[in-house]
Formats: C-alpha cells, structure tokens, sequence
C-alpha cells in the first residue's frame, strides 16, 4: 500500500523518474506545458499540494532530484523581479485553499497560502471582520502577497503586512516544515522566519500557511479629495491631513503626467464621527485646491490600485512623508518626454508606471533619476516589472544595504540555492 495520504498512480510518461515520484506524492502533478513557463524561462514539471504535507512530500522529492522550484499562486506578480536562472518544478499552490481557523473574538485568522485575498475578505466579512490590506490585484493570493509583500494606502493606519502577520507555516528546501510565530497577538522571542520570508520572492522557503491579524469592518467611510496645482501643493496637503488630528485610514496621491493632482483621504469610523471628520478634512483642504466629498460605504474606485500598464514599467519609490515633494516634482520634470503615472500612499510609498514602448534607454534615465531624488531622503527605487528590453539595462534593485546578510541566509535555508534562484536581489 502506499503511504499514507499519498496518492498512487500511473505514470502518462514510462521512464520519467521525477515525474512518476511527483506523482506518487501529489494529488496533481504533470509535465510542464509552455504556459507554466516563468519570466520566459520555460519550466519541466507542475505539482499542485492540496496541504502542507503534500508540499512537504512534494518539496523532498525536488530536494532528491536536485530541481529548482518556483512557487506561483494566481502568477499576478509571478513576473516581478528577475526571471529565474532555471525552473524545474513549478509548485502550483491554487489548491492550498481555505480558512484554516478564524478565532474571531481574538480577531486572528489562519488562512493557507494558495487562498485569494478576496476569497479571504469575503469570508471574513461574514463577522463582520477584515485584513485590512490593500490588493490591486482581484485574484492575488495570501502567499503571493507574502512573497512581495504588497501594500497599499491604509498602511497610513493599518501597517503593512509585516505588521498584519503573526505566525507562519513554510516548508524548507529540503522537504522539512517548520513554524514560527503563533497565532495569538503577541511579541514573541526568537527568530521570526515569518519577517524573513515576507517580501523574499520565494528563495527561502515554501509558505503553505499564515497567521494573521484582523481589524473590524468600518461602519462607515467618507471620501475626501482635492485637486492640487502642482506637486508641493499635493505634498503639502496630503502632510496637513496626516498631521492632523482626522487619523485617516489612508492619504492617496495620484499624478499623471503634467496634470494636476489629486490627494485622496479615506477616513473610516462610526457614523458620526466619520461625518465630523470629514467636514473637518473638507475644510482643511480647501486651502490647496478643489475639494470634493463622498458618502460611500464602499472604498473609492481606483483606489490602490497600481499605475502599470501592461508591457510597461513598474517601479516602487519609497521616501520619507517629507520627500514625496520632491518624487513628484522629479516625475513630473521627466514626464515632458514620456508621461508617467504616480500613485501610493503619501506615507511614503509611491509607485510608478512608465508607458509601453518607451525606450530603455530612458527607462534607465528615470530610474536613475528617480533613485537618485529618493536617496535623498533615505528611499531607494525598485523595479518591479519591466520588459525584457529593460531588465538589460537597468538594475533592478539598486544599491541593497545588508546584502552579504540576505545572501548568508539564502546559504543556511537554501544551501543548493534551487529556491528561485536568480530572482531576487543580488541574484539570490
């Protein structure tokens, strides 16, 4: 009999060794078609886990046969970073699904990896709950999102995901699960693998689970926005709000080319109180511009969303609240030749979307540009995705502190280095 939880079949393709062991430990494994392939680096094998025991198996048998694995969920971000040096064996986690616990009283939920966000919401709104985290992409799972560690404008009040999380499942290289964290709120002792795998593009582990923090639904949004003249004019505002005693949910700025600007405030509360503090915003920011209020129970549209469009350039700016003036003002210098799009959180992650078709050399001109604005108020630019025109010109990280730290770790958790390899900074 075979193993327990295993599932025993036929091999379609007599003397394919891995593929007969992938399928004697998974409940969907196959040969890999050009569609699975990765940043344009085709891969030879697909393996779908329906648990973490399964992934666990799965995950050994690529150990033994010395394959390099990229994990891909709803592949909305599978193009971010690098493309692989190799892909052997995709790991298909769109069946690592569902709501593990929900302790709602403790406002914790454990959730598997391949779930999508949505799905997540949707299932915690039933409790009147949320992850309040914002995902510009509809079909994004948990892990993916882990894997980049996306965020967007509630990050203002909310955090980011790396303050959302709590505990973590992941199966190492080698085949072996581990934990970290737990799954009740509170500062734990020790290494915290769950920080470490967050935003690590999956060169370190397979994450099959997570734990995570939840806030309650709002009972009631308002929406306020101002048309600005000119970046400092949005800078400005969007700093007057956050300093403020209104604790927006979120500050948005949005530019496009030359255009005016918009500063988006969400704020989110009681009923009562979010009506005062809207008013209060209204009239606060009537000094940089137009102003515009709206009822919603509803977050505005467009809102987190990212300005990329496809066969584009995206990048991620960071800076500190008083440097995103100066971001803007240098996209806007540069977008007399090439329009960019400029939109994130004026807390200080800003994103940017350089048209398809622009030259590279220019591409490499903005970023240049754009990283050296950063700099100076200690933020640095990272291209997220770009053709590959692009990728041969430009550095996508940029200059990494601490990165012969990231790479000691890479060797302790990865000694074979078969974790998407290549794809992340400094070729990790």
């Amino acid at each position: 009999m075979p193993p327990r939880g295993r599932k025993q079949t036929e091999p379609t393709q007599p003397g394919d060794a891995v593929l007969d062991a992938l399928r004697k430990v998974c409940d969907r494994a196959r040969a890999a078609t050009g569609a699975d392939a990765v940043s344009g680096v085709p891969a030879r094998y697909v393996a779908g886990p329906s648990s973490t025991e399964q992934a666990a198996d799965v995950m050994g048998v690529a150990a033994g046969h010395d394959l390099a694995v990229v994990a891909r969920g709803a592949a909305t971000k599978l193009d971010w970073g690098l493309p692989p040096t190799r892909v052997d064996l995709v790991v298909d986690t769109t069946s690592l699904t569902g709501v593990v616990d929900h302790a709602a009283g403790d406002l914790v939920c454990v959730v598997r990896a391949g779930t999508p966000v949505r799905e997540l919401q949707d299932a915690l709104a039933g409790a009147g709950q949320q992850l309040a985290l914002d995902t510009p992409f509809p079909g994004a799972t948990v892990g993916g999102t882990v894997a980049v560690s996306t965020s967007g404008p509630r990050r203002l009040l909310h955090g980011t995901l790396r303050d959302l999380l709590i505990g973590i499942t992941f199966v190492r290289a080698d085949g072996v699960v581990a934990k970290s964290g737990g799954t009740v709120v509170k500062n734990v002792a020790g290494y915290d693998f769950g920080k470490l795998l967050l935003g690590s593009y999956g060169t370190l582990a397979l994450v099959t689970e997570v734990v995570v923090r939840l806030h309650p639904l709002p009972d009631a949004r308002r929406v306020v926005a101002v048309r600005t003249s000119d970046p400092a004019a949005a800078s400005t505002a969007a700093a007057a709000v956050t300093g403020s005693q209104l604790v927006p949910s979120a500050v948005e700025v949005d530019q496009q080319g030359t255009s005016p600007g918009t500063v988006t405030v969400l704020l989110e509360g009681i009923e009562g109180g979010v009506e005062r503090r809207a008013r209060a915003a209204a009239e606060l920011l009537t000094a940089y511009g137009s102003v515009d209020t709206e009822v919603t129970t509803d977050l505005p549209d467009g809102f987190a969303d990212l300005p990329f469009a496809a066969g584009g350039t995206g990048l991620k700016v960071t800076s500190s609240l008083t440097g995103v003036a100066d971001v803007l003002t240098t996209a806007r210098a540069l977008s007399g030749r090439t329009p960019l799009r400029v939109r994130g959180s004026a807390a200080g992650v800003l994103h940017v979307g350089v048209p398809a078709g622009t030259e590279p050399a220019h591409v490499a001109a903005v970023v240049e540009r754009l990283r050296a604005t950063a700099a100076g108020s200690g933020g640095s630019v990272t291209v997220l995705t770009a053709p590959q025109s692009v990728h041969d010109v430009v550095d996508v990280w940029g200059p990494v502190p601490g990165l012969h730290l990231m790479r000691r770790l890479k060797d302790e958790m990865d000694p074979g280095h078969r974790l998407s390899p290549g794809r992340f900074v400094g070729g990790i």
